[in-house]
């Protein structure tokens, strides 16, 4: 028998929307009271997203502030992603049992194998870094300690032509994990060399790449259709086209307002 996980595509939003319903629908699925769940969504405006652990020195907010991009910190870890025009998605599942059961690298490998598919239905042909990052094996090494993102590439995470394609980051519970992944399709460079406090926008962003960079007519509908049809391949599942719960949107509306709007969330470290 075919599992039946959720597949909810609610565009773009606002980033502290984007990541209060992210958290709520990873509770709710923790308590048995959704399937695990797929979403695929975008960012209204431009935004930077900070990992949870993340220095908000690492960011130049007053650039931020004087350009209107709104600044949220992720319930997940890694580093800062400036969102734009890129497609974004999310992952929330239980633990305690099944495909999802085995820990942290285990899940980003299984993950990884469903994008990889839906990377080949296009045309490409990625690889996944499957080693443990150390000091001395980050991707670009000279970048390792570069505040964003897409400067290195930790296990499991995709690259194409050694230019990485997705960045991905989890916030794992007891019983539940979400993770949350950024696939650009432009990469604004000049924008991001400000925002991140770059020195040179040649020399920083060389490793850096978006899908219509490599696929100009690039089709984001028919390639979220390749997402979805990938991770039905892979897990053997059905995804079944659906919204956020009134569960969900209520827990989404109190977090919005109580962390992710908060000084305190956003500005702590």
């Amino acid at each position: 028998m075919t599992d039946a996980w959720r597949f909810i595509d609610t565009g773009p939003c606002k980033a502290v929307y984007n990541m209060a319903i992210d958290e709520a629908i990873a509770t709710v699925v923790r308590k048995d009271n959704a399937p695990t769940t797929l979403r695929l969504y975008g960012w209204n405006t431009p935004s930077v997203s900070i990992g949870c652990f993340q220095k908000i020195s690492d960011i130049n907010i007053d650039y931020c502030i004087d350009k209107r991009i709104t600044v949220v910190r992720r319930p997940t870890g890694g580093r800062a992603i400036f969102h734009d025009k890129e497609l974004t998605y999310s992952v929330s599942v239980k633990t305690t049992s099944g495909i999802f059961s085995k820990g942290l690298l285990d899940s980003y490998k299984k993950m990884s194998k469903a994008f990889c598919l839906a990377f080949s239905k296009i045309g490409l042909t990625p690889e996944v870094k499957l080693l443990k990052e150390t000091r001395h094996t980050s991707l670009i090494t000279r970048h390792s300690r570069s505040p964003l993102c897409f400067q290195s590439a930790s296990y499991g995470e995709i690259t194409i032509n050694n230019m990485k394609i997705v960045g991905s980051a989890q916030k794992r519970w007891t019983d539940g994990l979400l993770q949350q992944g950024s696939i650009p399709y432009i990469i604004d460079k000049d924008e991001m060399v400000k925002i991140f406090r770059l020195n040179s926008s040649h020399e920083s962003m060389e490793a850096l790449t978006g899908l219509k960079e490599i696929i100009p007519r690039l089709n984001p509908d028919v390639f979220k259709d390749n997402i979805r049809i990938a991770f039905e391949e892979t897990f053997n599942i059905k995804l079944i086209p659906s919204s956020p719960s009134k569960e969900e949107l209520s827990l989404a509306e109190e977090l919005e307002a109580h962390k992710y709007l908060s000084h305190q969330w956003n500005f702590q470290r």
